[in-house]
């Protein structure tokens, strides 16, 4: 039972937290503002205004020891929504969890480090495609044997969601960032084959459940079948237990709205009951949206809120005493096999253009979303999909909840940027600059090379590096257009798509224009010139299937 909190300043959501714990929260789930998303510094010029608002601001280790001061990390299970900077933010939490003394391997937890999907929605993207798929290849690799118990990814079919996706799209671009992941992991050589399972088993996935919770059920369902089938078909994981589709939920927040937002509850309780239900399909971790989120940041009293309708549900509910209730239903059974026919058959599109990389390249991926999002934009706007209080039974009471506004949300104050940015000045000056110079100097000469950049990265971490430094070494070195959220940078004339082709010899490139769609995204697919990382092929063999088809060729 989580929420997903953090705002401010480490201490700041660090006081949050043990809150949260001491109301029975069983997990931690951090959220990061957009500089520490993005490996910008708070004194930075395109950090400016967005310090602490959305999430804590990170920029070394010191933020890290401020930031779980007083929590026992070994004894935590902690999901940090973190991406382009993933490697980063590992780094620090492994190095503060040395200096408390924990048994680095019994760490348990998440870094979400799903790039695919920033291209995709977020846009928080830092490095190109395949510099990226090195970095998240690095991450599974390492963690297998240094932190055994750690989630190096999290494949987020969340976004995808709110960026538009049916369910059919959502499975099928998720798995198919999957494969990419794994295929890239198996290729890359650093993971003996005898031990390919125990990083099958460490792939976790982050998904959304909309107010259509029915449907949703099945998408779960059907997710978990067709999970179990590529693993065992397309990588011979023979363990079961290995094979487990092991996820876990935000309920849609991208639903909640502004108007009468107190209709947000019933939402997020409905939603909720898409991934708890059917205990064949039921969620691992749950995390809830609080009622006020369309219009800011929650307070502490929303997240508890949130928290005890969790509560409520675990414990007063006879839910968890049954076995599947699902089992057997003739109706679950058919709308189960439609969404996974379907998301077959997209997998299989998604495959033959040469994998998840290539389809974002070519912009194929968003402008399927893209159309998704317009149809579903579309039936909201003229009335066809009802939206109770939007476009529908709109009259209502006064809000006693909203009455005050100011005091209704969150705020941030204003005086939390220029505080950062004067405890960054001190942490400069306080540290060993030789040592500084020599981790970033490390840093760069393994990200030009074939070595994992996870030990690099750990003494960055240690020797007191800023996120600005760190993961802006890596992105200069592996070509990075460097631009802030947002914005649109003019794309370089783009080249053929240098990832290999799939199996079935086409051997024709990506599409060589993202296409009609692209201003409709404030994250476009990315258009320079990825180079895929040079390492030898080796990793388990891959019995025929419907799951053969090898983006390595």
């Amino acid at each position: 039972m989580r929420t997903y909190a953090g705002h401010s300043s480490p201490a700041e959501s660090n006081a949050l937290y043990r809150r949260n714990l001491d109301k029975g929260q069983t997990g931690l789930s951090v959220a990061f503002d957009l500089p520490t998303q993005t490996g910008y510094d708070p004194d930075h010029e395109l950090a400016a205004g967005e310090v602490g608002k959305v999430g804590v601001p990170v920029s070394h280790i010191g933020d890290m020891r401020a930031l779980f001061d007083g929590i026992p990390l070994d004894e935590m299970n902690t999901s940090m929504t973190i991406n382009a900077t993933a490697m980063w933010l590992l780094a620090l939490y492994q190095a503060v969890a040395e200096e408390h003394g924990h048994d680095v391997a019994a760490l348990t937890g998440t870094t979400q480090n799903d790039i695919v999907k920033e291209y995709l929605s977020r846009g928080t993207y830092v490095f190109p495609p395949a510099p990226s798929m090195r970095l998240i290849t690095d991450m599974v690799a390492y963690t297998v044997t240094a932190l055994p118990k750690w989630n190096p990814t999290n494949i987020c079919s969340y976004h995808l969601q709110e960026a538009g996706a049916t369910p059919v799209q959502e499975i099928a671009y998720a798995i198919s960032t999957a494969i990419a992941v794994l295929d890239s992991v198996r290729d890359s050589g650093q993971v003996p084959a005898e031990r390919f399972g125990e990083v099958v088993a460490r792939i976790s996935f982050f998904v959304n459940a909309g107010v259509r919770f029915v449907e949703e059920m099945c998408k779960m369902r059907a997710f978990g079948q067709l999970w179990d089938e590529l693993t065992l078909e397309r990588y011979g994981v023979q363990d079961s237990k290995h094979r487990r589709f092991r996820y876990g939920v935000q309920v849609n927040s991208l639903g909640l709205t502004e108007a009468q937002p107190e209709n947000n509850v019933q939402r997020i309780v409905l939603e909720m009951l898409a991934v708890t239900l059917s205990k064949d399909a039921r969620a691992r971790a749950v995390q809830l949206p609080a009622w006020n989120e369309a219009l800011g940041l929650p307070r502490p009293w929303d997240q508890q809120w949130s928290l005890r309708l969790q509560q409520v549900l675990a414990f007063e509910t006879d839910l968890l005493e049954y076995d599947d209730l699902f089992t057997g239903s003739v109706v679950v059974e058919a709308k189960v096999a439609e969404i996974v026919e379907g998301a077959r058959a997209e997998i299989a599109r998604v495959q033959e253009m040469g994998g998840a990389v290539a389809a974002v390249e070519s912009g194929y991926m968003k402008g399927q979303l893209v159309g998704s999002l317009a149809e579903r934009r579309r039936r909201m706007e003229s009335g066809d999909d009802v939206v109770v209080g939007v476009n529908k039974f709109t009259s209502t009471e006064p809000n006693p909840l909203t009455a005050d506004l100011d005091t209704a949300i969150q705020t941030v104050d204003p005086a939390v940027e220029a505080a950062a940015q004067e405890a960054l000045v001190r942490w400069r000056a306080d540290r060993d600059d030789a040592r500084v110079a020599a981790s970033l100097d490390a840093l760069r000469t393994a990200a030009g090379t074939t070595e994992n950049l996870m030990t690099a990265s750990l003494e960055c971490a240690r020797a007191g590096v800023t996120t600005g430094s760190g993961p802006g070494c890596c992105a200069r070195c592996s070509g990075s257009t460097g631009h802030p959220p947002g914005s649109r940078p003019r794309a370089p004339a783009r080249p053929t798509c240098p990832w290999p082709t799939s199996a079935s010899g086409s051997g024709r490139p990506a599409r060589s224009s993202v296409g009609g769609c692209a201003s409709w995204s404030a994250s476009p697919a990315w258009t320079g010139t990825p180079t895929a990382p040079s390492r030898s092929p080796s990793g388990p063999g891959t019995p025929a299937s419907r799951w053969s088809t090898r983006a390595s060729g």
